[in-house]
């Protein structure tokens, strides 16, 4: 049996981290609400609302982009009040794949992400 690495010092290796905030045409005002809470509450950097899939996203959704300092402010605070969206946090490390699909962190229904997408973005 192969002993195990050693392990990665995470905080040395992420660089920050990203919130995807899933929503329908049903769930649009609430991820406004929502938004306009995070910007209010947060240190983030806002992205912009996505209407149509994009990239490993297989709906609509709008990105929160923050550092490591104000992860166990933020996802507590969604863990609470995302009022039914599914949402996604992901580390940022340089591996896009293996953020989205490792080492992911669901709140809601786990989504199937389009991960062939970022599989081809490492290549």
């Amino acid at each position: 049996m192969d002993s195990p690495s050693a392990p990665v010092d995470a905080a040395a290796k992420i660089t920050g981290y990203h919130a995807h905030i899933y929503y329908d045409e049903g769930t649009r005002a609430t991820a406004a609400w929502l938004r306009e809470q995070i910007e209010r509450n947060f240190t983030v950097t806002m992205g912009r609302w996505r209407e149509e899939p994009v990239g490993p996203h297989p709906q609509s959704m709008y990105q929160v982009a923050f550092e490591s300092a104000e992860f166990a402010r933020i996802v507590p605070w969604l863990m609470i009040n995302r009022r039914g969206l599914v949402i996604l946090v992901h580390p940022n490390t340089g591996d896009a794949y293996t953020d989205h699909a490792t080492n992911a962190l669901w709140l809601g229904e786990k989504l199937a992400l389009r991960l062939d997408f970022l599989r081809n973005l490492d290549r």
